[in-house]
């Protein structure tokens, strides 16, 4: 199962537990979080259930490519990390 990991600046604003979850991509594994934790939905995508400009997703190391569908692949083994974006200077 991908394992899925919120960082710890998602933390301090909203409950954001280590999960071990079922999906072949990256829209079936927050579906499923979302499922548990519905409070999540709201902060990670907007209402048309696309990645929320502020959020990035990383997969194995390497961002998701498709942020509107979350089609990225993910495999048993896969390490799906969530986070805000920064960007500044």
């Amino acid at each position: 199962m991908p394992h899925v990991v919120f960082t710890s600046s998602l933390e301090r604003h909203i409950e954001c537990p280590q999960l071990a979850i079922d999906g072949e991509t990256v829209r079936d594994v927050l579906d499923a979080v979302f499922a548990d934790h519905p409070q999540l939905r709201g902060y990670i995508v907007d209402d048309q259930d696309r990645l929320r400009t502020h959020m990035v997703i990383f997969v194995d190391g390497q961002p998701v490519k498709d942020r509107k569908g979350l089609s990225d692949s993910t495999r048993p083994a896969s390490e799906v990390y969530v986070m805000q974006a920064f960007s500044g200077g």
